[in-house]
């Protein structure tokens, strides 16, 4: 059985499956979100807002907690896109403002240029470069840096 969803800002309406997270309709969608940990929880490149139906929803598990925890955007209607299993209609899904970087090596020809829009820290969620500033090789750094802590964190974290 299906269920639509509403994406905002953009308002377009899909579908997904009953039990599916709402990261697959992005994914489907072929909307620029990320899922850096392979949809395991546990970061934070997929934080979506639900705008409405909450309550159609699966329940927020505790893995999903902590990592909202440390985001620093998070409101109390936040959720992580693949940890969101989507079980009843209704649902309407925000997508943050701002785009997490991707890969460093793409920003390095950023450097100098200014930000189209807000570039966020992929754990915390932490605008790293305002739209309309200049994007530095200091934030280069900072985003290797972190990718690398990401890394290794991942190659040593089992699934609970």
């Amino acid at each position: 059985m299906v269920k639509t969803i509403k994406l905002e800002p953009i308002s377009q309406e899909t579908v997904v499956q009953t039990d599916a997270n709402i990261l697959s309709a992005l994914l489907d969608n072929e909307l620029n979100i990320l899922h850096d940990c392979n949809s395991r929880g546990i970061c934070s490149t997929c934080h979506v807002y639900i705008k409405s139906g909450m309550e159609s929803l699966s329940p927020i598990s505790r893995r999903e907690q902590r990592t909202l925890e440390v985001i620093t955007t998070t409101q109390t209607n936040s959720r992580l896109a693949c940890q969101a299993r989507v079980m009843g209609e209704g649902v309407v899904v925000e997508l943050p403002a701002g785009t997490y970087v991707t890969a460093i090596e793409d920003t390095e020809s950023l450097i100098g240029r200014r930000a189209e829009q807000n570039i966020l820290h992929p754990i915390t969620g932490k605008v790293l470069v305002e739209s309309g500033k200049l994007i530095t090789r200091s934030m280069i750094s900072q985003l290797n840096d972190t990718r690398t802590q990401v890394s290794d964190y991942l190659a040593h974290t089992t699934d609970t």
